[in-house]
């Protein structure tokens, strides 16, 4: 029964081991149990932590338009390894990267209006919300030093 509706749940979507695993313990399995379901959904591929990584990576990157930094924080979060998240990260296209990163840049400093900011705190409020979408620093400053340029 358990085994059953556990393989649903990670046909559904990627789950990570963590995941997987507590959803196990919350059926009320013991750990014997539960170790020896997570040894047959990877046999079976229900569970792949690098599919999981590249998929979740890729994923917040297109829809949430998530940097890198918070990206590896949430997979860390959800206990996946580095080198699971190294793989997920490096899915990531380098030249989509940067476009996203100038594009957000640039709906928010057209965002604040003009005529109650100076660019330099123009700059500081867009650089502080890029860099929560998680970006890194120095990409967020040169980006937008072009943006203040132009």
């Amino acid at each position: 029964m358990a085994l059953q509706k556990v393989r649903h749940y990670c046909a559904y979507q990627e789950r990570s081991h963590a995941e997987v695993r507590q959803k196990l313990y919350g059926y009320g399995l013991w750990k014997d149990d539960v170790e020896a379901m997570m040894a047959l959904l990877i046999t079976e591929d229900y569970l792949n932590e690098e599919r999981f990584a590249i998929a979740y990576a890729g994923g917040h990157f297109r829809v949430k338009h998530w940097g890198r930094i918070k990206i590896r924080y949430e997979l860390r979060q959800k206990q996946v390894s580095e080198y699971n998240i190294k793989r997920g990260l490096e899915s990531i296209d380098e030249e989509d990267y940067l476009k996203v990163l100038t594009s957000l840049a640039k709906e928010k400093w057209n965002s604040i209006r003009h005529a109650d900011q100076t660019d330099f705190i123009r700059s500081v409020k867009t650089q502080a919300y890029l860099i929560q979408k998680g970006f890194e620093a120095d990409l967020v400053q040169s980006t937008i030093r072009l943006i203040c340029q132009k």
